[in-house]
């Protein structure tokens, strides 16, 4: 599945690449432009509101055969983070969105140890109960986050324990970051890997945020053979092509080939 929800982030992307400021209409044009791309390759999409919901859909961007996922998360910014929390955005309708032709909705969750858990299990919670009401999947993506209050942080043991705090509240599917972000040795992934097996109840996917795009297809083969059943991911399909010149032609000679790997790496490894 393929991710383009980034917001902020999304726009310090191009920015840099681009050496400039740069508007809503470029961070719009680029997820089009994705969206155009690389959904005839994926089974499903997850588009956000404040940038790309609406454009794909006037645009009739998504491809027929792809699944179409709403973000219907609100981040909120923080000091050095362009997302230091999030909550349920209740402004994303689940009726209106189920119309338009969602069939899921994904909600993320900032995990820190200082956090309050009964607070992140009642927003899960209440956001799963949101789309069974609906007849909607829900996906929920809780990331390990350093504490407020600062000091050492184990960014690994904060990805099992969200795990074990969230993953059987009931959303169809679980998205996590990968165990050691696919730095470690294979062992050490698999491991991990097999405790957010059992920790979530249900289907779990891996995300490629923080795990070099190179590394991704390996980390995501160790993922669905600990348990996963595949990746629900961005950056390591397209980050490369961001701020290109030749977007388009880009997206098709690079990003397409890395998501047709990815596709053909959760085939193999799920069907073992």
């Amino acid at each position: 599945m393929l991710a383009i929800d980034q917001r902020e982030a999304l726009r310090a992307m191009i920015g840099d690449l681009r050496g400039r400021d740069v508007s809503d209409g470029e961070v719009t044009h680029f997820k089009v432009a994705a969206a155009r791309a690389l959904t005839p390759h994926a089974s499903a999409v997850l588009v956000d509101h404040q940038f790309g919901w609406d454009a794909v859909l006037d645009e009739k961007a998504i491809d027929p055969g792809c699944a179409l996922i709403t973000a219907a998360d609100r981040f909120i910014p923080g000091p050095g983070e362009f997302v230091a929390d999030a909550v349920i955005d209740e402004d994303v309708d689940p009726a209106v969105v189920r119309e338009q032709g969602a069939v899921a909705m994904k909600l993320l969750v900032i995990w820190r140890p200082d956090g309050d858990p009964a607070a992140r299990k009642a927003m899960v919670e209440s956001f799963v109960a949101r789309c069974r009401d609906h007849g909607l999947a829900s996906i929920i993506e809780p990331v390990s986050r350093a504490p407020r209050a600062g000091g050492p942080y184990d960014v690994d043991a904060g990805i099992i324990a969200a795990a074990r705090e969230l993953g059987a509240l009931g959303a169809d599917i679980y998205k996590t970051e990968v165990p050691t972000h696919g730095s470690g040795p294979d062992d050490e992934i698999l491991t991990r890997s097999r405790e957010l097996d059992d920790a979530v109840d249900g289907h779990w996917v891996v995300l490629s945020s923080g795990v070099r795009a190179e590394r991704f297809p390996h980390a995501v083969e160790l993922a669905c053979r600990a348990g996963a059943s595949g990746f629900l991911a961005g950056r390591a399909v397209w980050a490369s092509v961001v701020g290109s010149d030749d977007l388009d032609a880009d997206l098709h000679r690079v990003a397409v080939p890395a998501l047709r790997r990815l596709t053909r790496v959760v085939d193999e490894a799920v069907s073992r």
